[in-house]
């Protein structure tokens, strides 16, 4: 069975219950970041916790949400070694894992409507990277992430 870790801040609470039941049914299990024990956690933290989890290889994947996605995709990226990318559409979804080997998404509760957010999944979930011509780029990525850290 499938593991995926999701993380939503307040805005994205529906949209992360759509999602989650949606992987539910696919028979993927599903485990929420989105508040710690006993505490209020802001998007930062959730982000921070979620990429930290996929970056230790906990989980293979992760889906975060926010009103945008976009402060996600920014926190998401500071763990080395993630690929984080925010997406409004299937076919970024799809070239994020085929092109970028991008382990987490982001998605913005205030930019697409529900049907679209499961169909972005899905697109993701169902596309794996296929090296090739991409692979030196992902490697030139991690290589200035090395220099940067």
């Amino acid at each position: 069975m499938t593991t995926i870790a999701i993380g939503a801040d307040d805005a994205a609470t529906e949209l992360k219950n759509i999602v989650t039941a949606h992987l539910a049914k696919q028979g993927i299990e599903v485990v929420d970041f989105s508040n710690g024990e006993g505490e209020e956690l802001i998007y930062p933290d959730i982000a921070w916790n979620l990429a930290s989890a996929v970056g230790n290889g906990s989980y293979d994947r992760g889906i975060l949400l926010c009103g945008t996605g976009i402060g996600m995709a920014i926190v998401a990226n500071k763990v080395p070694g993630i690929r984080a990318a925010q997406c409004h559409d299937t076919y970024s979804a799809q070239r994020a894992r085929k092109s970028n080997d991008a382990q987490i998404i982001t998605l913005g509760a205030r930019v697409i409507g529900p049907e679209l957010a499961k169909n972005i999944v899905d697109a993701w979930m169902t596309s794996e990277f296929e090296a090739g011509g991409s692979a030196p780029k992902v490697d030139r990525i991690s290589f200035y992430e090395q220099k940067g850290a």
